[in-house]
């Protein structure tokens, strides 16, 4: 190490108080942090790319600074689906710290990385004061059966309304209306399941019969209507 000459006239003045850092809070743990192996701790977080054409979801479970699991869900942008594929296969063994400084392929992953990187260096995880933590494969547990993302995709305009097209329970067939044409329901087809029970050999047109179903007063509705093409 060089020292400027300027430095090297100085004189010695030695440290009193020892300042070390903060303990933080780490899977029912209270840990000073010197190190990236210091870390540990299952989060989520989102990013946004430049132009804010997608977002992206990641969850992260870090254990001893090492990224063990990676759950990576993109919405918006049909190349981002790319990059998360990409992105999903880099993160898994990289410490966080590599992570951070690994190109990420899309801005909004990168972004994503990002915030959690913040969040899990100071102690602000999901498992923070959870024993142990959560294990890996925790991060699962943020798709429904059938191991699809939980999306919501609603479509509305001021001359004809709103169209539900996606909910939680799954892809949207049709909207209930009232006498007033207003929403009370709607029915739809839970993709995951559905794709299960015909990869396990059902007949696809069965497979999908067994996976509809409603939500709300769809069976008192007046009129129905195909929210794609109505």
């Amino acid at each position: 190490m060089q020292y400027s000459h300027e430095v090297e006239e100085m004189t010695c003045v030695a440290k009193g108080a020892k300042h070390g850092p903060a303990p933080i809070p780490e899977e029912g743990k209270w840990v000073k942090a010197k190190e990236i192996k210091d870390i540990s701790g299952l989060t989520h977080g989102v990013g946004w790319c430049a132009p804010q054409q997608g977002a992206c979801k990641l969850t992260l479970n870090v254990k001893d600074g090492i990224i063990e699991e990676a759950l990576v869900e993109t919405i918006g942008c049909s190349g981002m689906t790319h990059s998360a594929a990409m992105a999903a296969e880099a993160l898994s063994g990289k410490t966080i710290l590599e992570a951070l400084n690994t190109d990420l392929v899309c801005d909004a992953i990168n972004t994503a990385m990002r915030e959690l990187f913040l969040q899990i260096v100071y102690g602000r995880t999901q498992s923070a004061f959870s024993e142990d933590g959560l294990p890996v494969g925790a991060g699962l547990e943020d798709l429904g059966k059938g191991l699809r993302s939980q999306i919501g995709t609603m479509y509305s305009t001021k001359k004809k309304g709103v169209r539900y097209l996606e909910m939680a329970e799954g892809y949207v067939i049709k909207i209930g209306l009232d006498a007033d044409d207003e929403v009370i329901g709607y029915q739809f087809v839970h993709l995951g399941k559905m794709m299960e029970a015909i990869k396990k050999g059902k007949d696809p047109k069965e497979a999908y019969e067994c996976n509809v179903g409603s939500y709300g007063r769809f069976a008192d509705a007046v009129k129905y209507i195909d929210p794609r093409h109505q």
